[in-house]
């Protein structure tokens, strides 16, 4: 019995997928804890590439279980949409390797109608969303209005909520945000035979996960979005909806914090941010751009360019002491390959101060100048090595400071987008056991 749990340490998009992906060889079981479809995780398979945006990047494996926790929010259409397009190319999906929790809530139509005209109302005052109805969802079940997947499988009471929510926003939508109704009848209708399709999926995700422990499996909990968009520990508005830190994993699935071993986090060897929001080593010059281009910086969701910068030590370490990190996967190390030399930053300057941790206040964050030290940088390619000590002498130096500051020992290093590509040094789950 063992349990892994995989986080990102950044503002997402830190290649989770993959590495979640390459440990699921090793796992019976792989769960999502929370989020919803407004963040993607890009796989690529000799070559082909997968984007996955709510079933567990687990279900490329044979022979693996994969679950979908309560914390999720789920959209039904593209849960169905995944399903059928992963079965049209091949990868078997159906109850027998994927359940869904039937305590996860639903967003429904009205959520993302909201969503996009409060987003078109704030104009330049936005914060990034995606418009995937997220916010909306979570917000409704955090007022106990919100709609579960086995509501869904009822049609009577399915029908009762949704007329009785469209009361309250078809009001909102008419009377100030100035957007067409939506008319409950269309959401029915469209919803029904959805209900027909997901109904043999949905299970206890908590009573699954605790049978499967009980006959000694080793379970892998991944989630989506990185550390610093939390919703209580991350650069505030510009967050998600939810908790991405590893605490969630318990109230996401149903699980007691006593039976989690590991946790990685998963460290971009730069760093990069999607959407609004402070980011103190943001590079607006040719290195952000090469980065950009090289690197492959477009959201697998909404496919917005990422800003790119240098690897900030600052929230590096604020995410090791939220999360309770064991280890560090480094990922697309090999983008750095060629730079003449590397910038780690390692804590910011505001009104003559120097801060070693992410303040609260966004006005201060956004003052910050971030504080460099300079690294040589390779010019070796590195997609081909598989061993850490037969990286070149300038990456090894430039790994060893990074363990310096965060202090969390790396586990795995990512040279290369393939499954391949990848230096296990530490296996979590031998490490659990």
């Amino acid at each position: 019995m063992s349990c892994v749990v995989v986080v990102g340490t950044q503002w997402g998009d830190e290649g989770k997928g993959k590495v979640v992906d390459l440990l699921t060889e090793h796992a019976d079981v792989v769960v999502r804890f929370q989020g919803g479809n407004n963040a993607g995780h890009t796989l690529v398979v000799g070559q082909d590439k997968f984007i996955l945006h709510l079933i567990p990047s687990g279900v490329l494996h044979s022979g693996k279980q994969c679950l979908i926790g309560n914390g999720v929010v789920v959209d039904p259409e593209i849960l169905q949409k995944e399903i059928l397009a992963l079965r049209a190319r091949g990868i078997p999906v159906g109850p027998e390797n994927l359940g869904l929790s039937e305590r996860a809530h639903l967003i429904l139509p009205y959520h993302k109608h909201l969503d996009l005209a409060r987003e078109a109302q704030k104009g330049h005052g936005s914060i990034g969303t995606t418009g995937r109805g997220i916010g909306p969802c979570y917000e409704d079940k955090v007022s106990r209005v919100g709609i579960r997947v086995v509501d869904l499988i009822d049609p009577q009471i399915f029908a009762q909520k949704v007329e009785a929510n469209l009361q309250e926003k078809n009001f909102l939508f008419e009377h100030f945000l100035k957007v067409p109704p939506i008319a409950p009848a269309e959401i029915l209708k469209s919803y029904a035979p959805l209900a027909e399709f997901i109904q043999p999926y949905v299970t206890n995700v908590s009573l699954q996960i605790e049978q499967a422990l009980g006959q000694g499996k080793k379970i892998l909990f991944e989630g989506a979005q990185g550390t610093h968009l939390d919703i209580d520990h991350g650069t505030y508005p510009y967050v998600t909806s939810s908790n991405p830190v590893a605490g969630s994993v318990c109230q996401g699935v149903g699980l007691g914090p006593n039976k989690i071993q590991e946790i990685l986090g998963i460290v971009k060897a730069y760093t990069t941010r999607v959407g609004g929001g402070p980011f103190p080593s943001e590079l607006t010059d040719e290195i952000g751009q090469l980065l950009q281009q090289k690197g492959g910086e477009f959201g697998a969701t909404t496919g917005r360019p990422r800003r790119c910068g240098w690897l900030d030590a600052v929230i590096l370490r604020d995410s090791a002491r939220l999360n309770g990190l064991t280890h560090l996967a480094i990922t697309k190390l090999d983008v750095l390959t060629g730079l003449k030399n590397i910038k780690i930053c390692t804590g910011y300057t505001w009104n003559n101060q120097i801060l070693t941790s992410l303040p609260a206040q966004l006005k201060i964050l956004q003052d910050c100048q971030p504080i460099y030290e300079e690294w040589e940088g390779w010019s070796e390619p590195l997609t081909g090595i598989r061993k850490r000590e037969n990286l070149p002498q300038t990456t090894q130096k430039y790994l060893n400071r990074i363990e310096e500051l965060v202090q969390v020992p790396i586990g795995l290093i990512s040279v290369g987008p393939d499954r391949e590509e990848t230096l296990l040094i530490n296996n979590p789950f031998q490490l659990a056991s």
